[in-house]
């Protein structure tokens, strides 16, 4: 026999969609409330890429601080060098006039001590500053001096350019 329902006796009842809705409703909390905590992760995790976005942010304009002011050193610290560079030029050119200078001068007095009869063996001292402060070169030059031409003869100028070194 069949019944109204459509259910025979043995078989498990037929839920009727008023049933449905009560399991749905049953359904719909535990998805809403994972629903609800999938938004919340979903918040945290947009609020900790933005946190991570302006610690980033903030790095980069720490390190374009830092980039700027190491390029200013260097910028600064280029010019000193060059400006040291140019220097040790004038300074190298000085040297190098300096010494043909001193090379000249011995030479002259080499060729005034092959014309005087100064002894050689005196020839070992150095002048001392004290000695020219009242000399004239051209005195000195021209022999016109015997003084002066006395002096020379006692002591040579001597130097090389290692004394220039440093």
């Amino acid at each position: 026999m069949a019944s109204s329902s459509g259910n025979s006796p043995g078989s498990p009842p037929i839920r009727s969609s008023g049933s449905e809705g009560d399991f749905a409703q049953v359904i719909d909390p535990k998805k809403r409330k994972r629903m609800e905590s999938n938004r919340e992760s979903a918040r945290r995790s947009r609020m900790r890429k933005q946190k991570h976005l302006d610690d980033l942010l903030a790095e980069v304009a720490q390190i374009k601080k830092e980039n700027n002011l190491i390029s200013s050193n260097i910028n600064i610290t280029t010019q000193h060098y060059l400006n040291v560079e140019s220097e040790n030029a004038v300074l190298r050119a000085q040297m190098l006039e300096l010494s043909q200078r001193l090379h000249s001068l011995n030479e002259i007095l080499s060729h005034i001590n092959s014309y005087t009869a100064g002894p050689p063996a005196a020839w070992g001292c150095m002048f001392e500053a004290e000695e020219f402060q009242h000399l004239d070169l051209a005195d000195n030059l021209l022999g016109n001096s015997s003084n002066s031409m006395a002096l020379i003869n006692q002591h040579p100028i001597m130097a090389s350019a290692e004394i220039f070194d440093y």
